[in-house]
């Protein structure tokens, strides 16, 4: 193996800035749970998006305080935030900011002059994002890629670190313009945010129903999220982890290239259209690289992957009319699969 790729053993000070950064989440997580009651895998999951660069689809009835979670996890953690509305007459110049027209009063000069659009913050919350055309939503994807956008031949970097959460309404779709697959590929999880339980559901009403606010600590500093989520990259995974990650996505495509044999098993060979790609090994392996330090390890574990495996694939697998018919989904499909994959994924390498 080249030096190049071999995993970096994290020395003993880093070691401890990941114990103070694994702490500082920790005290965030909490400090949101004054604000948001129940929903503690869903913050989790958010937090390790944020940790390993990568942007989140939050897929949920209304009234389930989606924005709520996403503006307090802003405020946690000090960062910038914008929200966006989406809405079937949004232009992509709403989103990423124009060039006007201005008089320098100075010199009597006319000039043009970039505007910043919402999208030049940490995190920006575009909500609703299936309720706009797919002009506007292709917008997003060269910001959510390439951390810029590009307004009348000039790029404009964005903040970093960056973010784009994004919101939908699951049930109303009449109207509406669904994500590409190709958008869809672009964030890291696609998070379900289910009803609370009918204790918690207690505790909302009950809180949010008074005259009394919980007071909200920044717990995390910017630099901190930055310096973070350099040491995520840092972690090691075993080849053997990786090779799990890889295995699993590609176990969930029906057909192979030509020339190879699929390993896909039978049942997704007869209810998936297409797998995953080659980022959702990626998406994997990053995400339970941060996963393992906000547990307090300095080591990717294959227990990491499987758990962060259902937000990572559900929005990559395209079931096909079999499935829908059976009312097989992508979750169904994932929980399949997960104990067909080799732990051992050294053997046969």
């Amino acid at each position: 193996m080249s030096d190049a790729l071999k995993p970096i053993i994290l020395d003993d000070d880093e070691v401890q800035t990941a114990e103070r950064l694994r702490f500082s989440c920790q005290k965030l997580l909490a400090e949101c749970g004054k604000v948001i009651v129940g929903q503690t895998e869903v913050l989790e999951q958010l937090l390790l998006a944020v940790l390993a660069r990568g942007h989140c689809l939050l897929v949920g009835v209304p009234g389930l305080a989606k924005t709520l979670m996403i503006r307090t996890l802003a405020d946690g953690m000090n960062l910038t935030f914008n929200r966006v509305q989406f809405t079937p007459d949004l232009m992509p110049t709403d989103i990423t900011g124009t060039e006007i027209l201005y008089d320098d009063k100075g010199s009597g000069q006319r000039g043009f002059r970039f505007v910043n659009g919402p999208i030049f913050a940490n995190i920006v919350l575009a909500d609703e994002i299936n309720r706009t055309p797919p002009k506007t939503q292709a917008a997003l994807l060269e910001a959510m890629q390439e951390r810029q956008v590009t307004v009348a031949g000039s790029r404009h970097k964005l903040p970093d670190p960056f973010f784009v959460l994004a919101t939908q309404n699951p049930i109303e779709q009449e109207g509406t313009y669904p994500l590409p697959e190709a958008q869809q590929d672009r964030f890291m999880f696609n998070i379900r945010v289910d009803y609370p339980d009918e204790e918690d559901e207690y505790r909302i009403i009950e809180s949010t129903t008074s005259a009394s606010r919980p007071h909200l600590d920044r717990v995390i500093a910017t630099a901190d999220i930055l310096q973070m989520q350099d040491l995520v990259l840092k972690v090691p995974a075993a080849q053997y982890v990786i090779r799990y990650a890889g295995k699993l996505a590609r176990a969930t495509r029906p057909k192979a290239n030509p020339g190879e044999d699929s390993t896909a098993p039978d049942f997704v060979k007869k209810y998936v259209s297409f797998g995953a790609g080659p980022r959702a090994g990626q998406s994997l392996i990053l995400a339970s690289k941060a996963r393992a330090i906000l547990h307090g390890r300095t080591y990717v574990a294959i227990d990491d992957v499987k758990a962060v495996a259902q937000p990572v694939l559900r929005h990559r697998i395209m079931t096909n009319y079999h499935a829908e018919a059976e009312g097989i989904s992508s979750d169904d499909i994932v929980t399949r699969l997960l104990p067909l994959i080799p732990r051992d994924g050294e053997k046969g390498n």
